[in-house]
């Protein structure tokens, strides 16, 4: 998937299966990308992921005709025009709770009269050879996605959803669950009031759903597509490897008794 049809396809519903990446082997990148995901996200925030091995980790994922996003750190204006600059296709904010902060995540994606972004050559501007190109590419493609994590957010929801430039938000259950003092409990009256919630506002405002299925289950991801996510991250690098090689020494295991 293109970014333009990134973009699009988060314009219109359609569903936008991506994956994490926490280890910085390009490698991993590469091997991912070609699997046919939608698009990959480099994870700054729970990883030891560096600002140097996240712009390889990009080039490997958009060179692989992958979009390449990143969930950055903190809702830094100088992380994200780091990575944009870098050549990431967009963004994936963590802790936006209110339209404040999620105006502020739109403005340091994007040049000014639109943003607040300072100018660069980099990567992403063909290294100074094609700033016009990446100016134009910049207003029409890039995507940016808030993280729903805290009750605030949830409770600052529709303000946060009508902010131009956000074009979906994903929510995370682990750190939503903690701030309502119930960390990890899916099923707590709580937790399932506030999903509910997330699932209404998020119908109703006309951007893409997201949700992370942490473990590989496909039965778990096409529970959450029933519920009306669209961009969905369907495990992460170091679940994958983790599930793969547990799941294969037990079957042998089987089938050596």
């Amino acid at each position: 998937m293109s970014d333009q049809q990134l973009k699009q396809a988060l314009r219109q519903g359609e569903l936008c299966l991506g994956s994490w990446i926490t280890l910085a082997h390009p490698a991993i990148a590469e091997i991912m990308a070609k699997a046919g995901f939608s698009w990959l996200a480099v994870d700054l925030e729970h990883s030891v992921v560096t600002i140097r091995e996240a712009e390889e980790l990009i080039r490997v994922i958009g060179l692989c005709g992958v979009v390449p996003l990143v969930r950055l750190s903190a809702n830094d204006p100088v992380q994200i025009k780091r990575v944009m600059d870098a050549g990431a296709h967009g963004v994936i904010v963590p802790m936006v709770n209110s339209a404040a902060q999620a105006e502020q995540a739109v403005a340091s994606v994007y040049y000014p009269p639109r943003g607040r972004r300072g100018v660069g050559l980099a990567r992403a501007q063909g290294y100074g050879g094609d700033f016009e190109g990446y100016r134009e590419w910049l207003q029409q493609k890039a995507v940016v996605i808030v993280q729903v994590e805290h009750i605030q957010a949830v409770e600052n929801l529709p303000e946060i959803l009508a902010v131009e430039g956000v074009d979906g938000f994903f929510v995370g259950p682990y750190d939503l669950s903690s701030s309502l003092g119930i960390p990890g409990q899916w099923a707590h009256p709580k937790m399932t009031e506030a999903m509910a919630r997330i699932r209404e506002i998020g119908g109703a405002s006309g951007k893409a759903p997201g949700i992370h299925v942490i473990e590989p289950d496909p039965e778990a991801a096409r529970q959450k597509m029933a519920e009306g996510y669209r961009f969905i991250a369907y495990s992460l690098d170091i679940r994958l490897l983790d599930h793969a090689c547990r799941q294969g020494l037990e079957t042998i295991g089987n089938l050596k008794e």
